[in-house]
């Protein structure tokens, strides 16, 4: 049921672009128990002319090598799965990939279970 949107700087290679998706996805089955072949991802890479964000925010400092990643998926996990969620990914990016844990943002966007079609024109998650 998740949907998830990647933004990224050009200049990655596919391999490193897939793999991304990949990290993503393991955090969403380890940690929000989304179950195996519930994978759907769109990652797109923009000229970096094209990004307009902060250098910094909160106390985190921002690259040009900054991952957006957006997350659409059914309401209701706690604030505890989330900040675990958080933390898997950008470790997992930072060890496997190099991405600097700062440049990892992820907004996670909730929504209810109706609010979804697989296909077929049928709200398979509707009651």
């Amino acid at each position: 049921m998740p949907f998830v949107r990647i933004d990224l700087a050009k200049g990655r290679s596919i391999e490193i672009r897939r793999s991304i998706g990949e990290i993503i996805y393991k955090a969403m089955i380890d940690i929000l128990n989304v179950p195996a072949d519930d994978k759907f991802q769109i990652i797109t890479e923009h000229a970096i002319d094209d990004f307009n964000f902060a250098r910094s925010y909160l106390g985190v400092t921002y690259l040009p090598g900054i991952v957006f990643i957006q997350i659409t998926l059914n309401a209701g996990r706690s604030v505890d799965l989330k900040k675990a969620f958080y933390k898997q990914i950008a470790d997992d990016l930072h060890t496997q990939l190099g991405v600097r844990k700062e440049d990892v943002f992820i907004n996670l966007i909730e929504v209810a279970k109706e609010n979804w079609s697989f296909g077929n024109g049928v709200a398979q998650y509707a009651q």
